[in-house]
């Protein structure tokens, strides 16, 4: 159960003043749906209300605060133009705007002949000076209300900066006095302040570098959540290995038959990687290991050899992919090579029903079928196995806990391989698989081609149509990739209609269009025509960004290519350069990039290596960009920066370790208040691994 302490903070945004049903859905949408998450919700800027000239001293574009006398109101003829309330000092006079006004609202706020003190940019207009839509508006004595220096925060459209400052004020208001569960002589060491105050101070900024995440407060803040997030980490980690595992012991004979029919040799970090894999399974305690690799490095080759060692063993193994495109990619790999092992396998998705579905079912729960693939399929209901001894799991990011849980419940003491082809900085592993052992799939299968990467301005499109003209006249297929931003999806739906509606006016039936909004059978036929049919060139959103194999593919367009991260561009330029023929991915950009933008695009073109890529998009982005990338799975951080403070995450997992070696069920003093950071950072998942949690 959560702390009773944090339960003001765990309430719902509406228990704010101010904030009703509509706003409360906004601040949701903005941050979140209890009164920490506006906690979280740092100050991105801040406007600075200490100027306080003269009319007649006042400089153009500043942010004034001004005590003036307000003289006469003139509304406007029409509702077109603008109110106009004339006011004055001793120096002289100055005019305020505002557009669709309410007058009874303004005679309130503003009565003639009575003095005010207004905050607001300053205009020039005309011979005079003007200030629109004054920010605040106070009577004299309320002066002080005006704060000297006002945090400016993210916002999303329909909050206004007022509404949703008052909303902070108040969550502020309402934290408890947490009592200290940071070690106190590494407390000092690191000159940080209290929790509370460190939480006060990065709310009220005095200046520009108080908004850096280098500052002390900031720092605090951080490693408490890097911490809970270790924290949490090494609870699960040390869960997993108190859990009974099995000994899942080959001959190595179905690998061999699987090896010796391969049309390649299995490079040394895939060598590897499988005797890492085959260590941890023939051990007694259980397997949880990370299998990292690029695209197009071999990831399945690696899971298959692994799940024989299972079936050697007499027992089943089941790969588990996030959809249905991908788990049919899965098979098209898997299928040859375990028939050449003599080893059935089965896929099941949810499109295998009735007729088709019993014989797969029947297969499982016999043991007939030795390997299973599919989607969440797999771990519904009525589907039952002989005898489960490894789960691999796709992406896995894609996949909640609970439905991990789900499947490895199928079997007894299942081992877990978990893949992905999101290409992680070390630091990043830390916080995200610090649970897990990692191996890493470092080169490509020999054979691959490098792909020559460019980048071209985007009002060279036509050039770029031409070239597309000629290439598919050599029999090639093509990618056109649309960008696809969440707050716009209507936007880029349309821009991707329109694009497909272009190259479908040049191209004819040669072309098709893949995005989000259709259904899947849809998506998958288009898919298909791509893959082996008419359609020679896809435009598509990022949906086709994991695991898509279309050899014929080798060029690839990408849109606004700005708009991507490094990490996703990298993925989706993985989609091409699997065949024999040479690949091209062309960049297209928008007018004036910004100096990050040209930096990142420069990258790619430099490197085909996704850790390189992962490591610099994290330096020049930032995690709160990389892991903004949704696909990512890595955990969110609120208040960490990983590029800032990733020297933090590894004190903050030496000491999470040291932590459990002297208190493993956190019930000493400190251990008590680290529990109630692990609720204050919702790892509530992680306490109920403590005995008396």
């Amino acid at each position: 159960m959560r702390p009773e302490i944090l339960f003001p903070i765990f309430s719902p945004v509406t228990k704010l003043t101010g904030v009703g049903p509509r706003i409360a859905k906004l601040i949701e949408k903005l941050a979140g749906e209890h009164v920490s998450d506006l906690l979280w919700h740092l100050p991105s800027g801040l406007i600075d209300r200490r100027y306080a000239p003269k009319i007649a001293e006042a400089r153009i574009g500043a942010i004034a605060t001004m005590t003036v006398t307000v003289d006469q109101h003139l509304p406007p003829k029409t509702r077109r133009l603008p109110y106009k309330i004339l006011c004055s000092d001793d120096t002289g006079s100055l005019t305020l705007v505002f557009f669709h006004a309410r007058a009874d609202y303004l005679l309130k706020i503003l009565p003639e002949g009575e003095e005010r003190v207004i905050s607001g940019a300053i205009e020039s207009y005309g011979e005079g000076i003007q200030m629109p839509h004054p920010d605040h508006v106070v009577e004299v004595k309320d002066r002080a209300s005006i704060e000297a220096v006002e945090p400016v925060y993210p916002l999303t459209q329909g909050l206004s900066l007022k509404v949703l400052s008052k909303a902070v004020k108040g969550a502020l208001a309402l934290v408890p006095e947490l009592t200290e569960w940071l070690d106190g002589p590494y407390l000092a060491k690191q000159k940080w302040p209290s929790w509370n105050a460190a939480l006060t101070q990065v709310h009220s900024p005095e200046d520009e570098t108080d908004l850096e995440p280098e500052t002390l407060p900031r720092q605090r803040l951080a490693y408490d959540e890097l911490l809970a997030n270790q924290l949490a980490l090494a609870l699960v980690r040390a869960h997993m290995k108190k859990q009974p595992g099995r000994k899942i012991e080959g001959n190595g004979e179905l690998n061999q038959r699987v090896t010796s029919a391969l049309p390649f040799e299995l490079t040394d970090s895939q060598k590897e990687s499988v005797s890492e894999i085959s260590e941890d399974m023939s051990s007694a305690s259980r397997m949880h290991r990370l299998l990292q690799g690029d695209v197009g490095s071999g990831k399945t080759v690696v899971a298959l050899l692994s799940m024989l060692q299972a079936v050697e063993s007499g027992a089943q193994a089941a790969l588990l992919a996030p959809t249905e495109i991908l788990a049919r990619q899965h098979l098209a790999t898997i299928e040859p090579l375990a028939e050449a092992a003599g080893v059935k396998v089965a896929l099941l998705t949810g499109r295998e029903k009735g007729k088709t579905r019993e014989p797969i079912l029947a297969g499982f729960a016999s043991g007939d079928i030795g390997l299973a693939i599919g989607t969440h399929a797999l771990f519904q209901e009525g589907v039952e196995f002989n005898d489960l001894a490894l789960a691999v799991i796709d992406e896995q990011h894609r996949f909640g806990v609970h439905q991990r849980l789900a499947l490895t419940s199928k079997g007894k003491a299942v081992d877990v391989l978990v893949m992905t082809a999101t290409p992680i900085p070390r630091t990043l592993t830390l916080t995200a698989y610090g649970d897990m052992e990692v191996s890493r799939l470092t080169e490509k299968p020999a054979g691959r081609l490098p792909i020559d990467t460019r980048s071209v301005a985007i009002d060279r499109l036509d050039e770029v149509v031409q070239a597309v003209s000629r290439a598919l006249n050599q029999g090639t297929k093509i990618y056109w990739v649309c960008p696809l931003v969440e707050e716009s999806e209507k936007i880029d739906l349309a821009a991707a209609e329109d694009r497909y509606a272009h190259l479908n006016a040049v191209f004819g039936e040669r072309v098709g269009l893949v995005h989000g909004k259709m259904k899947g059978k849809e998506k998958d036929a288009v898919m298909a025509a791509f893959s082996e049919g008419s359609v020679d060139i896809l435009v598509a959103t990022t949906v086709i960004e994991v695991g898509v194999d279309v050899p014929a593919a080798t060029i690839m367009v990408i849109e606004h290519a700005e708009r991507f991260g490094l990490a996703q561009l990298h993925q989706l330029r993985g989609r091409i350069g699997r065949g024999s023929d040479k690949s091209t991915c062309i960049l297209m950009f928008a007018g004036n990039l910004t100096q990050t933008a040209r930096k990142r695009l420069e990258i790619l073109r430099d490197t085909e290596d996704g850790f390189v890529i992962a490591e610099e998009d994290l330096r020049l982005r930032g995690a709160g960009e990389l892991l903004g990338t949704r696909q990512s799975g890595l955990p969110e951080f609120r208040l960490a920066d990983l590029a800032s403070h990733a020297d933090l995450i590894a004190t903050a997992r030496d000491d999470a370790k040291l932590i459990l070696e002297m208190d493993p069920e956190l019930e000493s003093q400190r251990g008590q208040q680290l529990r109630v950071l692990l609720y204050l950072f919702e790892r509530d998942a992680a306490v109920q691994f403590l005995r008396s949690g």
